[in-house]
């Protein structure tokens, strides 16, 4: 003989329903992620910031040509001013990368100005999927053509911590 089954919740387990929604805040999709990418060229830092605190930060690598704001395509400079991250990519050259918007507005009157393209596909990545010299070389100095570059390792923390429309600061 099968026992018939009370579909009617008991008053403990109403009870423990009560209380799990009154003391157990939401979820929040963003919960965690960065609201803000911070990049301070002369100290090679990327931050990861959420509410103006650090979450992360990471060491970098640059353009071959590190001072000042990249104003022209192939000046091998890493641009300065206020982006936002805007694409993805999981297959390029590097692991993982993350597209910044530039150019700006303000970036390409510039580049106009001097009669010069201003540049783009500027990202946030890991290393060479091919590297063309030994792996510690692209720890130790500034190689990109006008990239950010961080350690596979920081590249997956970023991935995973960032939205596509997260500002990005970069400064001198």
């Amino acid at each position: 003989m099968i026992a018939k089954m009370n579909a009617r919740p008991t008053p403990p387990i109403l009870f423990l329903i009560f209380l799990l929604t009154c003391l157990c805040r939401p979820l929040q999709a963003d919960e965690g992620l960065a609201n803000h990418v911070v990049v301070r060229k002369s100290d090679r830092k990327l931050y990861l910031m959420r509410d103006n605190e650090i979450l992360r930060e990471f060491d970098i690598a640059l353009g071959l040509m590190p001072e000042g704001p990249k104003v022209q395509e192939g000046d091998f400079r890493t641009p300065e001013g206020s982006y936002h991250l805007t694409n993805r990519r999981i297959n390029s050259d590097f692991f993982m990368a993350i597209q910044i918007s530039y150019p700006s507005a303000e970036d390409v009157e510039i580049a106009k100005a001097l009669k010069v393209k201003p540049g783009s596909y500027i990202m946030i990545h890991g290393q060479p999927e091919q590297p063309k010299k030994p792996r510690d070389y692209y720890a130790s100095y500034d190689w990109t053509d006008g990239c950010i570059a961080v350690s596979n390792a920081a590249m997956v923390d970023i991935w995973q911590l960032t939205t596509i429309n997260t500002p990005i600061t970069i400064t001198p």
